[in-house]
């Protein structure tokens, strides 16, 4: 074989590769293991680790959709974090939006919220979802994907949008679902790492 058509079928492979993963996103069904970084994945495809078998969450920054200052996930650390992963254009974010907000509401100062608004090639869509849905957390604009990346293999799968990690106060991945989230189940992820001890 030539050396370009080597070069051809190698380019070939990975657009494949890059129109899969397009194609892939915006999954309400998380298709991971719980395998990798301490997940064990029960009932209702909600992933835990206990506190010894975690490990530290990537420090997440970014310029927010409000456009304020930079967002970093250390900023929260003390705190009990919920991730949230969302794009303007899928359909499973759009469905669990009001969930979120209400549950974020109902935590108050006990747990912060932070949005990973991924593959928006415009922040007015992601800035026109938050205002229809009446979301107030704050939102880190990640258009492709580069603080996703950051998460440890195992721990996030960048095709299952959206994703909800909660990570602890010590900044640590203590649960994740990758899939479209109810206010009671996304208090089933929360509640058991808000009543660990301080």
């Amino acid at each position: 074989m030539s050396r370009t058509s080597s070069r051809r079928l190698r380019l070939t492979a990975a657009l494949g590769a890059a129109t899969a993963l397009a194609l892939a996103g915006c999954s309400s069904s998380g298709s991971s293991s719980g395998g990798g970084v301490g997940f064990v994945t029960g009932k209702g495809g909600i992933a835990t680790a206990t506190p010894a078998k975690r490990v530290a969450a990537p420090d997440v920054t970014g310029t927010p959709l409000d456009g304020g200052g930079a967002l970093k996930l250390s900023d929260y650390r003390g705190k009990v974090v919920v991730l949230n992963i969302w794009g303007s254009w899928c359909s499973p974010c759009r469905a669990e939006a009001k969930g979120l907000q209400e549950t974020s509401e109902k935590y108050g100062d006990q747990v912060q919220f932070l949005g990973i608004n991924t593959r928006d090639t415009d922040p007015a869509n992601a800035v026109a979802f938050e205002k229809n849905f009446g979301v107030t957390y704050p939102s880190i604009y990640d258009p492709d994907g580069a603080e996703i990346l950051k998460f440890p293999k195992g721990s996030l799968n960048p095709q299952s949008i959206p994703t909800t990690i909660v990570v602890d106060r010590d900044g640590r991945l203590a649960a994740r679902a990758m899939r479209a989230m109810s206010a009671e189940d996304l208090q089933k992820m929360v509640d058991p790492v808000l009543a660990e001890s301080k």
